[in-house]
């Protein structure tokens, strides 16, 4: 599947840009993988692809306890979308394979 590897995350945030680094397997409809930023990894979690769509959500801790979900495409070596911060509202992301 196109999406499988790894990915360097690029995420604008009300905090300003934040990087993350992304490991990715698709099996079917199904994603999975690990997210880290800042020293810390989470499993991903509500991992679905379909064609060039990709979407996953992920809970982390730091700067606060949050769920963040990811909705995006996929175009070779490169990535984009809308990360969605639950009341804070979406931004967008890219991202770059590793």
């Amino acid at each position: 599947m196109a999406v499988d590897g790894n990915w360097i995350l690029t995420m604008t945030t009300p905090m300003g840009e934040r990087k993350a680094t992304l490991n990715l397997k698709a099996a079917g409809g199904t994603l999975t993988g690990v997210q880290g930023a800042e020293g810390d990894t989470a499993e991903i979690f509500d991992g679905t692809v379909s064609g060039h769509a990709v979407n996953w959500k992920v809970s982390i801790t730091n700067p606060m306890p949050l769920t963040l979900e990811f909705i995006g495409t996929v175009s070779g070596d490169s990535m984009s979308g809308e990360m969605g911060i639950g009341p804070m509202g979406s931004f967008p992301f890219t991202g770059a394979r590793a």
